[in-house]
């Protein structure tokens, strides 16, 4: 529009000039480079070039106050951010989501990161989130489906609900439960009277940060030898035992009707078999040798991060 305003105006206050030529004082006139008039400039031309660059400074001006208001207005690139972040969760699977970024969400994030499981985490707080580039974020409220959604909950496996109000756990675990049925969630709670609506919300297991720390605080004084061996079973330190779990049901056929005894674990990978748990839940301690494997079973394995691997590849696990 300015450039057609300027060309009509230049035609016809210089009428020796060609439709080109205004063209081209129209051009160096926006652009404001420098060269030279294709003609005579008359004192009603020397008038209509200065009202024109004023013109074309103000609709330029405009311009750029409404594409700086676009901008901060409608968060473009904040959208363009979770645009992004969409597109990375979409391909996730069996990956676990976490909702709040304090204190227990950042340390089970920072566990899950060093273990090398796919994570994402929802955080209201923009000012929390700056600066984690190996974490996967989400703005938003994790109350609400659409947030839910968008960090692909349908095709998660965990959901770690570490809001520092029980109320707000409380509608996170019924929304996740209600997204996915087959979620496996872990819920913060604060105060012990709601840990019936927790459980009947969906809550599959409720961690009382508090009551954790005194319990961990008291043995070390009673026990602390035991409660140091304890804290060295981490998946955090490269050469540090490990605990890992496995899933008889994740085992290949051939090993399903087989005794402790057969698979030759410690033989074939130094690992020893703490644990077993059964299909009912319940957790034997030290199984024996003759112990037959049965389905929806788990077992219980020490080793350090070198026989961990070599059991995996025994069995063909990820």
């Amino acid at each position: 529009m300015v450039s057609c305003v300027g060309a009509v105006g230049y035609y016809w206050l210089l009428p020796d000039i060609s439709v080109v030529d205004a063209l081209y004082m129209t051009a160096i006139t926006l652009s404001t480079v420098g060269f030279g008039e294709v003609a005579p400039m008359t004192s009603q031309a020397k008038i209509f070039t200065i009202l024109f660059i004023m013109m074309s400074l103000t609709v330029f001006a405009f311009g750029i106050k409404e594409l700086t208001q676009f901008v901060v207005t409608e968060n473009i690139f904040e959208k363009i951010k979770q645009k992004k972040m969409k597109k990375i969760t979409a391909s996730f699977k069996d990956h676990t989501l976490i909702c709040g970024y304090g204190r227990n969400g950042r340390q089970a994030a920072y566990r899950l990161l060093n273990y090398g499981h796919p994570f994402v985490v929802i955080e209201q707080n923009s000012e929390v989130i700056q600066g984690h580039e190996k974490i996967q974020f989400i703005q938003g409220d994790a109350r609400q489906d659409s947030i839910l959604e968008q960090a692909n909950i349908q095709n998660a496996k965990h959901l770690i609900a570490a809001l520092p109000n029980d109320v707000d756990n409380l509608f996170v675990v019924l929304s996740a439960r209600e997204l996915n049925p087959n979620l496996l969630i872990v819920s913060r709670l604060t105060e012990a009277s709601n840990q019936a609506k927790l459980r009947r919300a969906g809550a599959d297991h409720i961690i009382m940060p508090d009551r954790i720390g005194g319990d961990h605080m008291a043995s070390l004084l009673m026990v602390p030898d035991l409660i140091r061996f304890l804290e060295e079973l981490s998946w955090l330190e490269q050469d540090s035992p490990n605990l890992e779990e496995i899933a008889i049901d994740a085992l290949p056929k051939k090993f399903h009707s087989c005794s402790l005894s057969d698979l030759e674990i410690r033989k074939k990978t130094r690992c020893n078999v703490v644990g077993f748990r059964n299909a009912q839940g319940q957790l034997m301690i030290n199984p024996p040798a003759d112990l037959k494997l049965e389905s929806q079973s788990k077992l219980i394995v020490l080793g350090d991060s070198n026989a961990i691997t070599e059991l995996n590849a025994m069995f063909d696990l990820d």
